[in-house]
């Protein structure tokens, strides 16, 4: 052994200091204490005969800090991990997840398609690909009933004045332009628009004006008598269609607030009332219909208008008022039910599908002064004219039958009789008694779809003048 000590480390000799000896007074402690070594010499190298081991730590290279000038600095390179060796996949397995990825997958896609469908049947409808009615619960996003001023604010943006035109042939056959003027009510964002057959009904030009004070021209669409509802289109966008109610939802005695253009020159009026009866059966021009009644104040210019409830959805739509001096409040409107079903049918086909139209004209002769105008000498039912090309003339009806009975009930009215034909269904057959030149006839005459023609001025005459606006 040697004298030096040395650094394992640096391997630099460490030079061990003598120990110091301890003084008089500490001699009780060397007594037990281990036996001294010899003293080092300070400063003493070894000698070339006494061999040194050294053990040298690698010196450690100084990292110069990386500059990054223009340069891309280098990519970080990620700690390799240790590769776990996979576990073998047992068949069992392998199938069993292709079966839980396919269920999930089928019930992902038959609740995406449910729910599109669901989507598309509540807010769309076919046609040309544009139309979308909407029927939304609660337009205003609550529960709780506006006011009609709340309701007037949201829903007049949806109501539009319609002004109509119709070439009129007089005595000493002189034309002239005569002049209507209605309501409507937007039903889509692109321009649909609903109003009463009998407001454009012969109309040659049809011009709508917006709540905005914009006017657009109109083409008819379709258009049917029976249901006294019409649609015409304008071409226009980012329009704010009026959202459609629930009938099952209309109650009696319920607020109601109706917009409309009275007079044909005071758009966007608004009244308000209640509904005094949900299912009051009415026959105007020989048809009979379910309306709406309504003591809110509903005058000339009002048809085709918008009856809104309190949640701002529209219930009906306004087209009648019993004229009379006698008669004050009674005001009607074509349910929203026969509303949706009409208006689908004729944004799609134009007219109404599955609507029956044997083409007979009645009239009724109640009493002697009309028999003798018409020559014929016995009260009741009469046929005044059958359509050509209609299901009348195929089954051999004539001008001047005596109308005796229908399905084996006797009838007196156009309205009787009318009733009856409109039960049946396309296909099926119907039963007249007739009387022609004195002798009772059997006719009986197979229905078959009526398609009317939609085009602008050339609509069935149902001017509706009688009771209704």
């Amino acid at each position: 052994m040697n004298e030096y000590n040395f650094d394992p480390m640096t391997g630099e000799p460490i030079r061990k200091e003598p120990e110091r000896t301890p003084a008089a007074e500490d001699r009780s402690f060397s007594e037990t204490s281990a036996p001294e070594e010899p003293a080092v010499t300070p400063n003493t190298a070894p000698t070339p005969e006494q061999p040194v081991y050294h053990y040298v730590r690698p010196e450690k290279p100084k990292e110069e800090p990386t500059v990054f000038t223009n340069q891309t600095p280098p990519a970080y390179s990620a700690p390799v991990l240790q590769k776990k060796e996979p576990k073998p996949l047992t068949s069992g397995k392998f199938y069993a997840g292709i079966a839980i990825a396919l269920v999930c997958a089928l019930v992902l896609g038959l609740a995406g398609g449910f729910l599109g469908a669901s989507l598309m049947k509540e807010n769309t409808i076919m046609g040309e690909g544009t139309a979308v009615i909407y029927k939304t619960t609660k337009l205003q996003g609550t529960d709780e009933a506006m006011t009609v001023e709340q309701v007037a604010e949201l829903v007049k943006p949806s109501v539009v004045a319609i002004t109509t035109e119709q070439v009129v042939t007089g005595s000493f056959w002189q034309q002239y332009v005569s002049e209507g003027a209605g309501s409507g009510v937007i039903i889509t964002a692109d321009g649909y628009i609903v109003t009463n057959h009998h407001v454009i009904d012969g109309a040659t030009n049809i011009k709508v004006t917006l709540s905005d004070g914009t006017s657009h021209s109109a083409t008819l669409k379709g258009s049917d008598a029976k249901a006294d509802l019409a649609v015409i289109k304008i071409e226009a966008s980012n329009l704010q269609p009026a959202a459609f109610g629930n009938a099952e939802e209309i109650t009696l005695a319920e607020t109601v607030i109706a917009v409309g253009n009275p007079l044909g020159e005071l758009a966007g009026t608004v009244t308000s009332g209640i509904l005094s009866a949900l299912d009051r059966e009415i026959t105007v021009e020989n048809t009979t219909m379910r309306l709406l009644q309504t003591d809110t104040a509903i005058n000339p210019g009002n048809s085709g208008g918008g009856l809104f409830n309190t949640s701002g959805q529209l219930i009906g739509v306004v087209n009648a008022k019993s004229a009379s001096e006698e008669i004050e409040g009674l005001g009607f409107a074509i349910p929203i039910d026969t509303v949706e079903a009409v208006v689908e049918d004729l944004i799609t086909h134009g007219y109404v599908t599955g609507r029956v139209e044997p083409g007979i004209t009645y009239v009724e002769i109640n009493d002697s002064m009309t028999a003798m105008m018409y020559r014929v000498n016995e009260l009741g039912l009469y046929i005044s004219a059958v359509a050509s090309g209609s299901d009348a003339e195929a089954a051999g009806f004539k001008p001047g039958d005596y109308v005796v009975s229908v399905e084996g009930t006797k009838v007196s009215t156009a309205a009787e009789a009318t009733a009856i034909v409109d039960k049946k269904a396309v296909g099926e057959t119907v039963t007249f008694v007739i009387k022609r030149s004195g002798t009772e006839q059997t006719i009986t005459m197979t229905l078959s779809e009526y398609i009317p023609s939609i085009t602008t001025g050339q609509t069935q005459n149902n001017s509706l003048t009688q009771m209704f606006y």
